[in-house]
């Protein structure tokens, strides 16, 4: 489907509205646009990710999952009878579950809590997966007072479990993942006395 964009100043939201698809007007902190501005962050930072440089394949798999956030949003965008061609199926969200699994086979097998971090690569996409999160949430909010296709929860909840996956693949496929260590931030200010002259706590 061709799309023109011939003006990007419209002064249409100035009064704090803006148009769905199907041409309603609403407020522009309406949960259904919340929920769009959710995923466009989501997207963006996908953006910002594929720009830092992953490896080819996942550029590819980057790629589609950009394609299929707008189409995400096109099925948000238009509620009711009018927007049924453009209904998002699970067909993408079956993509995602094989690449979590074809990925995550090739992983070293987690053992703590992942913190993000890591290659920079990684943390974005950490902070990828929690922009995904929130815009789960906020499609979930809007499903609870309007009418939501259930896929778009689905992908969005399989998106994450991608993006968490190929953070640790960026962090040498997890051997290099930054672990939560519970109570780290304690031990790393034992008192002096616990010392030895050499520095090194964990001598006897």
């Amino acid at each position: 489907m061709a799309v023109r964009i011939d003006r990007v100043v419209t002064r249409g939201g100035d009064a704090g509205e803006t148009s769905l698809g199907d041409g309603a007007r609403v407020r522009k902190d309406d949960d259904r646009i919340v929920a769009l501005g959710s995923v466009d962050e989501a997207n963006a930072a996908i953006g910002v990710l594929r720009a830092l440089g992953v490896p080819d394949a996942m550029d590819g798999m980057l790629a589609r999952v950009q394609n299929d956030l707008f189409d995400l949003g096109a099925d948000l965008c238009v509620p009711g009878e009018g927007g049924e061609r453009l209904r998002l199926t699970d067909a993408p969200s079956a993509r995602l579950e094989a690449e979590v699994a074809a990925t995550n086979a090739s992983l070293a097998p987690l053992r703590s809590f992942v913190l993000p971090g890591g290659t920079p690569a990684a943390a974005q996409a950490h902070v990828a997966r929690t922009l995904a999160r929130r815009a789960e949430r906020d499609v979930v909010r809007l499903a609870a007072a309007q009418r939501v296709n259930p896929a778009v929860v689905r992908y969005l909840n399989r998106l994450s479990d991608l993006l968490f996956v190929l953070a640790r693949s960026l962090n040498a496929s997890g051997a290099n993942d930054v672990l939560w260590v519970p109570g780290g931030s304690d031990h790393m200010k034992q008192p002096q006395q616990d010392q030895d002259r050499d520095g090194d706590p964990q001598q006897p």
